[in-house]
C-alpha cells in the first residue's frame, strides 16, 4: 500500500482538474459534490489502508519514501550540486497528519453539498477544495523543505481563492487580500530558513538535514536563526502574535471554507513544520522558549477576545488561535507529541463548532450575531446538541476529547524541563475563559428566550449537513481516549505511535520521563475544576441573571470596549503600517517617481523630439526654388569655410 502513497495526492487533484474543466457544464449538483468529495474520500480510504499496513509492519519498517519524479538538478558552484525531487515520506507523523486532513476534510466535503446548494459558484467551490485537500498533502507529505514550501504556498493560495469566494462582496476581497498579504510576511522568513538550511548542511531533504544535525551540539548561533526563522513562518500560517490578525477576517468566506482552514489545513501547518523540524528546534533551546512564550501569551491574548465578541464564527476564530497558541506552548515545552495529540483533538470539535455555527447561519437566513439569537434548541435539535458535544470538548471537559489532549499540554507545561509554573498559569486562564465562552455562545444561541424576529422560521439543516456534524461529535466524544496519560493507563497511545520522529530531539534535549506524582492528579483536578467553573459563570450570567452581563459591560466599560475592539491591534496596524505604505506609495512613490519623474521625463522628450521635429518640419516647403536657395547657400557655405581653412 506504502507504494501508492502518491495517489493520496493525485486523487484531489484529479478532482480539481476535473471540476475546473468540466464543472461549468455540469449541471447537477449532485454530481459535482459526489466527485469533489469522492476524490478527498478516496484518499482518507487509502491512508487507512497505509496506516493498516504500518499498523502490521515493525516500528523500523514504517518509514518509507516514495519518489515520483526529479524535480530541479543544478550545479551551484562553490556550494557543490543541488537536488530535489517531487518525493513523498511515509511515517508516523506524516500518515497521522494524512488521516486527518483527508477524513475531516471529506466530511467537510460532504457538508458542502447541503451548505452551498443553490450557489452559482458551486463547481467551482469545490474545485478549489479539492485543491486545498492537494495542496496540504503535499505539505504533510513531502520529503523536503522545498515540496513543503509549496504546499504552504499552495494553501496560502486556497486560502485566498476561498475566502473571497464570493468576490461580488468588497469585504470578502479585503479579507482575502488581508489573509495573503499577512501569510507573506511569515512566508519570507521560511524562504530564509530554507536558504540557511541548504548554506548550512548542503541539502533540503530532511533525512540529510537530519542526519547532519543530530551530530551538532545544542546552542549553535545558526540553529537559533533557522528555527527562528522557521517560526516567523509559522506564526503566519498558524496565527499567532503579531501576525493572527488575519485569521478572524477570514470568516468573511462560506463556513466549510472556516472549518477547513481551522480544523484541517492552513492553520495546522506551522504545528506541524515544527514537530517535523523538532530535532533542528532540540539544537536552539533558546528558540523553544520563544515558542513556548509566544503560544502561551497567543492562547491568553486571544481567549480574552474571544470573551466578548457576538458573531458567532468570530468567536470560535479566536478560539482556534487560542487553542493553536496551546499548540505552541506544547511544542516550546518540547511536549511535541501532546502537541499533535490537541491538533487532532481540535480537528474534530473545532470543524464540528464551525459546521455547527453554519447550521444556525443557515437556519438563521446568514444572520451570526448571537445578540439577535437564543432559544434555538427547540428549532434545531441535532445541531444542538451536537454543537454542546463540540463545545463541552473544547472546555476541557472530561471524558470528551479536549480534555486529554489540554490536560497533557498543562501538565507538561508545569512539569518538563522546559516549561515553569508561570506558563502552566498562564495556560489555565486560557482554559478557564475557554470555557466561559464557549458556555456563553452556547447560551446565548441556543437556549433562553428568542430574540430573533417572528418572520424568521429556523428549521434544522438536510442530512448531507446533520450526518458529518453527529460523525464529528463522536469523535469529539471518544477520540481523547487515544491520548489517555500514562498516569491513567500506563501508555499514552498517541505518544507511543509518534516516539520515533521525536526520539531524536528528547535524546539531544536529554529529556527524561518522570515519575507519577500527586501534583498530576492535583492539577488534572484543577483543570476539570477552572472548565467546569468558566462554564457555570457563564450559565449564571447569561441564563440565571440575564442582566448581570449588561451591567458589568456597563461598570467596566473601557475594557469591554478594548476587548470588543480587538484591542485596537488593526487599527494600530493600519496607523503604523498600513497607512504610512499607502501614503508613501501614493504621495511620494505614484505621484512623485512614477508621474512626476519618470512619466515627466518620458513625456517632456516627447514633447522636445516634437518640438524639434515641428521646426525641421518648416524646411519641407514643398516649393522647388526654396530648397535650390537651400542648395545654394550650403554650397557658399562649404566654399567659404575651405577658403578659409586655405589661409
Amino acid at each position: 500500500m506504502i507504494a501508492y502513497t502518491p495517489l493520496l495526492v493525485l486523487f484531489p487533484l484529479a478532482g480539481f482538474l476535473f471540476l475546473g474543466l468540466a464543472g461549468p457544464r455540469l449541471r447537477n449538483e449532485k454530481l459535482i459534490g459526489i466527485i469533489g468529495s469522492g476524490m478527498v474520500g478516496l484518499s482518507f480510504a487509502l491512508a487507512l489502508g497505509i496506516l493498516m499496513q504500518m499498523l502490521g509492519s515493525a516500528p523500523e519498517e514504517r518509514k518509507a519514501v516514495v519518489e515520483l519524479f526529479p524535480w530541479i538538478s543544478s550545479f551551484t558552484g562553490t556550494m557543490g550540486s543541488f537536488s530535489v525531487s517531487v518525493a513523498y515520506q511515509i511515517d508516523q507523523l506524516s500518515i497521522l497528519m494524512t488521516l486527518i486532513v483527508t477524513g475531516v476534510g471529506f466530511l467537510i466535503h460532504v457538508y458542502s453539498i447541503g451548505y452551498m446548494h443553490g450557489d452559482r459558484g458551486f463547481w467551482r467551490f469545490f474545485s478549489y477544495l479539492n485543491l486545498f485537500i492537494f495542496a496540504m498533502l503535499n505539505l504533510v507529505l513531502a520529503d523536503n523543505f522545498l515540496l513543503m514550501f509549496l504546499g504552504w504556498e499552495g494553501v496560502g493560495l486556497c486560502s485566498y481563492l476561498l475566502i473571497g469566494f464570493w468576490y461580488e462582496k468588497k469585504f470578502t476581497g479585503d479579507a482575502a487580500k488581508k489573509a495573503f498579504v499577512v501569510n507573506r510576511i511569515g512566508d519570507f522568513g521560511f524562504i530564509l530558513a530554507m536558504l540557511l538550511i541548504f548554506v548550512t548542511f548542503g541539502s533540503l531533504r530532511f533525512d540529510t538535514v537530519f542526519a547532519a544535525a543530530s551530530i551538532l551540539s545544542p546552542g549553535r548561533t545558526v540553529m537559533v536563526w533557522i528555527t527562528l526563522l522557521l517560526f516567523l513562518g509559522a506564526t503566519g500560517k498558524s496565527a499567532q502574535i503579531p501576525l493572527y490578525v488575519w485569521l478572524p477576517d477570514a470568516m468573511a468566506g462560506p463556513t466549510p471554507v472556516s472549518a477547513l482552514i481551522h480544523a484541517a489545513t492552513m492553520v495546522t501547518a506551522g504545528v506541524y513544520m515544527i514537530a517535523r523540524c523538532s530535532l533542528l528546534y532540540a539544537l536552539a533551546p533558546v528558540s523553544l522558549e520563544v515558542v513556548a512564550s509566544v503560544g502561551a501569551a497567543t492562547a491568553v491574548f486571544a481567549a480574552t477576545i474571544g470573551l466578548v465578541q457576538n458573531d458567532i464564527k468570530k468567536v470560535l476564530a479566536y478560539s482556534t488561535i487560542s487553542q493553536l497558541g496551546y499548540m505552541f506552548l506544547a511544542m516550546g515545552v518540547a511536549a511535541f507529541g501532546a502537541g499533535i495529540f490537541h491538533l487532532m483533538t481540535h480537528a474534530f470539535f473545532k470543524a464540528l463548532l464551525f459546521l455547527g455555527s453554519g447550521a444556525v447561519i443557515h437556519a438563521m437566513h446568514e444572520e451570526q450575531d448571537i445578540q439577535k439569537m437564543g432559544g434555538l434548541k427547540k428549532h434545531l435539535p441535532v445541531t444542538y446538541w451536537t454543537f454542546v458535544v463540540g463545545a463541552v470538548a473544547i472546555a476541557g471537559i472530561p471524558p470528551f476529547a479536549g480534555f486529554f489532549s489540554k490536560d497533557e499540554i498543562l501538565w507538561k507545561a508545569f512539569s518538563s524541563d522546559f516549561g515553569s509554573w508561570v506558563l502552566w498559569l498562564l495556560g489555565a486562564l486560557g482554559a478557564v475563559m475557554t470555557a466561559f465562552y464557549m458556555g456563553r455562545l452556547v447560551f446565548l444561541t441556543f437556549e433562553g428566550k428568542e430574540r430573533f424576529g417572528h418572520d424568521l422560521h429556523p428549521h434544522e439543516a438536510p442530512k448531507t449537513m446533520t450526518v458529518p456534524l453527529m460523525i464529528l461529535a463522536v469523535l469529539s466524544a471518544v477520540g481523547g481516549f487515544l491520548g489517555v496519560p500514562k498516569s491513567l493507563l500506563g501508555s499514552n497511545a498517541i505518544e507511543h505511535w509518534l516516539e520515533p520522529i521525536f526520539d531524536p530531539a528528547n535524546h539531544k534535549l536529554l529529556i527524561t520521563e518522570h515519575d507519577i506524582v500527586w501534583s498530576e492528579y492535583v492539577l488534572m483536578a484543577v483543570s476539570v475544576a477552572i472548565a467546569a467553573g468558566g462554564i457555570y459563570v457563564a450559565w449564571v450570567m447569561y441564563l440565571k441573571r440575564t442582566g448581570m452581563a449588561d451591567r458589568l459591560a456597563a461598570r467596566f466599560s473601557r475594557i469591554h470596549r478594548v476587548l470588543l475592539n480587538k484591542y485596537y491591534v488593526d487599527e494600530i496596524y493600519d496607523a503604523s503600517v498600513v497607512n504610512p505604505i499607502v501614503t508613501i506609495s501614493d504621495e511620494y512613490l505614484w505621484k512623485g517617481v512614477d508621474t512626476t519623474i519618470i512619466d515627466g521625463s518620458i513625456n517632456g522628450s516627447a514633447r522636445g523630439i516634437g518640438a524639434i521635429g515641428s521646426a525641421l518640419r518648416r524646411i519641407q516647403t514643398g516649393v522647388a526654388q526654396s530648397y535650390a536657395v537651400v542648395f545654394v547657400g550650403g554650397i557658399v557655405l562649404v566654399v567659404g569655410w575651405l577658403l578659409l581653412q586655405s589661409h
